[in-house]
């Protein structure tokens, strides 16, 4: 029976497990789960993830949710996938599982934090709390510090002085591209200081290609619409604030 992959391209981790099932030629069915709609709440969803989130997948009987678990699932339990993925050594596999239980507490928490706060919050009309905003900045700042110097130690293609990519590596790029989202000046704001991050993002990009832009194209296409969005925004302000103007009663 063919893999089950219930997922949103918008959801970071989901484009992570999609990413890879595709670059290892994994034959799977891809079901729209669309968090825009508030579909992973509904009761047929929580059948699968009781928690209401994607990704989930379902093997035959076997159902599993939270994408790093999904991961690890699908890099041991279908033949073919590269051990470089999720090594067969156990060392190393401790290793990739540092950084993914580090992500979640670091990296994730303040990418979604800022994103949320700042784009996605409003497009998807939850209201803006600029304290979670800017707390998410901060840890997202700190978290990139640290990818920058300490897992990207050296002159390492990949995370762990890496010369293929992990599950840690897609996992956590996928992450960070969900900064595209963001206007221009602000992306670019969070992610110039760090070079070596910047050069780790193209690295595992070009060894996902072509899956792995096929999957972030909904990114970019929400970035479009939301950069018109604050467009229209800055439209309307301007011209409610000429309108109020050429209202003030004259005091000569």
């Amino acid at each position: 029976m063919k893999l089950k992959v219930y997922a949103d391209r918008m959801s970071q981790p989901s484009r992570a497990v999609l990413i890879f099932c595709k670059v290892n030629g994994i034959e799977f069915e891809e079901i729209k789960v669309d968090i825009s709609k508030g579909q992973q709440f509904s009761s047929e969803f929580k059948e699968i993830n009781p928690m209401g989130k994607v990704p989930a997948i379902v093997d035959g009987r076997f159902k599993l949710f939270e994408s790093h678990a999904i991961l690890i699932y699908i890099a041991c339990a279908f033949p073919g996938v590269p051990d470089h993925w999720y090594p067969a050594d156990l060392l190393r596999r401790a290793k990739i599982n540092s950084v993914l239980d580090w992500h979640h507490a670091n990296l994730r928490h303040g990418a979604v934090a800022y994103v949320g706060n700042t784009v996605l919050g409003p497009a998807l009309g939850r209201p803006l709390n600029p304290q979670a905003a800017a707390e998410g900045e901060k840890l997202l700042s700190y978290s990139l510090s640290k990818i920058e110097s300490f897992w990207l130690k050296g002159n390492s293609k990949f995370l762990l002085g890496g010369l293929q990519p992990t599950i840690a590596d897609l996992s956590l790029v996928c992450e960070i591209m969900q900064l595209e989202v963001l206007d221009d000046y602000d992306r670019d704001r969070l992610l110039s200081p760090y070079k070596k991050v910047q050069q780790w993002i193209e690295n595992t990009k070009n060894a996902t290609s072509p899956h792995f832009d096929e999957v972030h194209k909904i990114l970019f296409k929400a970035k479009a619409r939301f950069q018109k969005q604050r467009l229209m925004g800055i439209t309307k302000n301007s011209e409610s604030d000429s309108g109020s103007i050429t209202k003030l009663p004259s005091k000569i």
